[in-house]
């Protein structure tokens, strides 16, 4: 009988997956790549809202900073005598221009209302190149008077403006702004150690030296005048969810609007006062002094921006409050009872409800209490 052998060179078996193993496999990967998926889409939420977190905090940062900056140097100049805080200052550019008064105090808040609103800060100060001090009147100057006669003069210079502060301030005496003058044909328009001229003109700044501004009775001596330089009087407000400034121009009537920084939708100011005169502050209001008795109680300005991330979210994140931290201790006229209750802090409710879509981004608080050293300095 014949045997048989198999070959040595023969080649295996060979068989291929079977379709429950190819499914199986198909069904593993479609599962992987749904993890990787989900897994890379929550890293990338999570690092643009972290992205988007950072810009809104250097937003709010940044918001903070020009506010504290600009409210540290308010009064610088137009503090120099207290009694004059509060004085209203009038002014009028050209011969046909309409006259306007402003308030002469370091800072001013505007309230946006009960609803809790943005507010509006308005800073004014002295720019003079070098320091800005009182010039004592030393006559009588009559209202339709060109200059006046001064104790000094010292850094005086011409396009100066400056305000005029009566000696006792009344209903039909008050502050008065204009710009300095040189014109050497005559004595009394020749800028001196002890003459300050204004003499009208066609030019951009003479302009604002109109007769109509002052007094019918004029300034009697012992009143004196303020140098302001090319004067800073600017206010802050929030415009289409950005922080700006609206910039008064020396050489005209107009206003230079400026946006500094985006996504900074709420802005709130108090007056932080110091009721009892032992120089510490005992309440916060938005309540505005009208003597120069209660300018002198404003120690500090207390302010808090709210910054907005530029992250929209596709849940609600946020109510329609934002709590401010204002503390255990702070007293704010607006709130029922005055101080937090129980202990807690976060008792003073920003409003961002009036942003669009508001409950689906994330926002941040920013606060600081800014002394008014000009103004304590000069008390």
């Amino acid at each position: 009988m014949k045997s048989t052998s198999s070959h040595p060179f023969a080649a295996p078996s060979q068989r291929g997956f079977t379709l429950i193993e190819l499914m199986v496999g198909l069904v593993l990967g479609m599962l992987t790549v749904l993890v990787i998926t989900q897994v890379l889409a929550l890293a990338e939420g999570k690092r643009r809202a972290i992205t988007m977190g950072g810009d809104a905090q250097i937003n709010g940062s940044l918001s903070i900073f020009a506010l504290q900056r600009d409210i540290q140097q308010a009064g610088y100049g137009a503090a120099a005598s207290p009694d004059a805080l509060g004085c209203p200052v009038t002014r009028q550019f050209d011969v046909s221009g309409t006259s306007t008064t402003f308030t002469l105090a370091p800072v001013l808040i505007t309230d946006g209302g009960s609803g809790g609103a943005p507010d509006t800060i308005t800073i004014l100060q002295s720019n003079t190149p070098n320091f800005s001090t009182p010039m004592l009147l030393m006559g009588n100057h009559a209202q339709t008077d060109d200059h006046f006669t001064v104790s000094s003069s010292l850094n005086a210079s011409v396009g100066n403006l400056m305000i005029a502060v009566p000696k006792t301030q009344s209903a039909s005496a008050g502050c008065a702004l204009f710009s300095v003058t040189n014109d050497t044909s005559a004595a009394t328009t020749t800028l001196s150690s002890t003459n300050v001229p204004h003499v009208a003109g066609a030019g951009p700044l003479t302009k604002w030296n109109q007769s109509a501004v002052f007094p019918t009775g004029g300034y009697e001596a012992g009143s004196y005048l303020l140098n302001m330089g090319s004067m800073v009087l600017r206010s802050y407000s929030i415009d289409q969810l950005s922080l700006k400034t609206d910039d008064f121009t020396p050489t005209s009537t107009a206003v230079t609007s400026s946006v500094l920084y985006p996504q900074i939708v709420n802005l709130q100011a108090f007056y932080g006062k110091d009721t009892n005169g032992d120089g510490i502050v005992d309440a916060y209001d938005t309540v505005l002094p009208t003597t120069s008795a209660g300018w002198m109680q404003v120690l500090t300005i207390r302010i808090a921006v709210v910054a907005r991330s530029n992250q929209y979210e596709k849940d609600a994140v946020t109510g329609d409050t934002i709590p401010w931290d204002i503390g255990t201790t702070s007293t704010f006229t607006n709130l029922t009872p005055a101080t937090c209750p129980n202990g807690t802090s976060k008792c003073l409710p920003l409003k961002i409800n009036h942003v669009t879509e508001w409950a689906h981004y994330r926002y941040k608080v920013y606060d600081t209490i800014v002394p008014l050293r000009n103004v304590i300095w000069n008390s």
